[in-house]
């Protein structure tokens, strides 16, 4: 009698795709079926897994669902796994609920019992589209499932959703459960109970918490002196943040840009300029690059400072560095040209970022019009106002309060009546704003 043959993992991981992609879910659940029942080692729970990755990077969404709940409603499958693959996708396109409801399905409807490598994805999800509710449920019932203890990694889920929120009590409550439960800390786990201290403007016991922390052994990385730093720079301690900076390096803890970046930004908010420029030329002379971010905080900060052509040599310097400008960069060198009456270069830096492929945002048309108008330039600034709207941009109110006020300083108050006419039958509502730049 002839042995009949199965195929093996390797063609089902080819063959089944392809099928599931034209349609023919029964056929490909037919060859899973046979090949589970007699070729499939039991014990390789990363089958289901595998199989429906690679059916998802071939066919579409709602085929592969279809799929996996034929296998599931069969019981040709009785693995959380053929699902994972499916709440991780969903969730990348923000569709959680939708991820959670064939979650849900799986197990009440088909008996599939989930296990942590299913929750996680889910409550990751769920959190990133803000549907912290569910997903604190989800967490409450995992605690009560046998075999779905949450580990470090969804604690760690947890404890940032709540030092992100301040609820400082609520994190080292979770963090002492956490303890409780017998699950060990992480690095990233110490990173997000100091991060959380910070943002709750409670940096020194953040620093009381670090040091406990390194007493007992805890070695930092640059994301523990990140917000630490942060922190001190926002409450005016420089001595302090400086300190921690230069401490570092006894920890054997390079600074990479981020900690420049936040360095640079505090020095240079507070109006340290030597001290801000001095940081970018240290992090060059120390080998670490500065980023697009980098740059652009330095511009920021000169700019508000009006050091429009200190601004504008770090814009330059930034292209000549090989990174691109975004649109960021562009709005905030524009604008800073523009207060200092610069319009011929914040008219140059318009045309030279459309033809890098930027489009313009009405925070961009807004800063031009506002400075043109100051300068008296209202035929360029009328020019933008087309413009804009040629974008398929709407103006605002600010847009039409430049415009307005740009008209009454150059003495046309028809000019003036003429903008609030056209603001009227735009339907934009004027504000306390519109109606002082009107001439009397």
């Amino acid at each position: 009698m002839k042995k009949k043959m199965y195929p093996d993992c390797v063609t089902v991981y080819a063959l089944l795709p392809i099928l599931v992609k034209d349609g023919l879910v029964e056929d490909a659940v037919k060859i899973v079926d046979g090949f589970v029942n007699q070729a499939l080692n039991r014990s390789d729970r990363s089958f289901w897994l595998q199989l429906m990755e690679g059916v998802l990077g071939e066919a579409e969404l709602d085929h592969s669902i279809s799929f996996a709940e034929k296998l599931a409603s069969y019981h040709i499958c009785r693995s959380d796994l053929i699902i994972v693959p499916v709440i991780r996708v969903l969730c990348k396109q923000k569709k959680a609920l939708d991820a959670h409801d064939l979650f849900v399905k799986f197990k009440n409807t088909f008996g599939i019992r989930p296990t942590l490598r299913s929750y996680y994805p889910l409550v990751e999800g769920l959190l990133n589209v803000n549907l912290k509710e569910l997903a604190w449920h989800l967490f409450k019932e995992m605690k009560n499932v046998a075999g779905c203890a949450p580990d470090v990694y969804t604690y760690n889920l947890f404890l940032d959703e709540l030092g992100k929120s301040g609820k400082v009590d609520e994190l080292f409550e979770l963090y002492e459960e956490m303890l409780h439960r017998g699950c060990m800390p992480i690095a990233i786990t110490y990173n997000i109970l100091i991060s959380g201290l910070v943002k709750s403007n409670k940096v020194e016991r953040a620093m009381d918490f670090y040091y406990d922390l390194v007493s007992l052994g805890f070695t930092p990385t640059p994301c523990t002196y990140g917000p630490l730093i942060d922190g001190l720079l926002k409450v005016k301690n420089f001595d302090k943040a400086k300190d921690f900076f230069e401490e570092m390096a006894e920890y054997g803890c390079r600074p990479n840009s981020a900690i420049y970046n936040i360095l640079i930004n505090g020095f240079g908010k507070a109006g340290d300029l030597k001290a801000a420029c001095d940081l970018f030329n240290r992090m060059n002379k120390e080998g670490v690059r500065p980023d697009l971010k980098t740059y652009t905080i330095l511009v920021d900060c000169l700019c508000s400072a009006r050091k429009v052509d200190d601004a504008l040599h770090y814009f330059e310097e930034l292209k000549s560095a090989g990174l691109d400008p975004d649109l960021i960069s562009y709005n905030l060198m524009i604008n800073g040209l523009g207060k200092s009456g610069k319009m011929k270069e914040a008219l140059h830096l318009l045309d030279e970022m459309k033809s890098r492929g930027i489009t313009p945002n009405l925070y961009t048309y807004n800063t031009l019009i506002f400075n043109l108008g100051i300068v008296g330039m209202l035929e360029e600034a009328g020019r933008m106002y087309e413009e804009l709207q040629q974008l398929g941009l709407e103006p605002d109110v600010f847009t039409y309060n430049a415009l307005i006020r740009g008209y009454s300083k150059s003495g046309d108050p028809d000019g003036a009546y003429a903008i609030y006419e056209k603001m009227m039958v735009g339907g934009c509502s004027p504000n306390s704003g519109t109606f002082a730049q009107l001439p009397n």
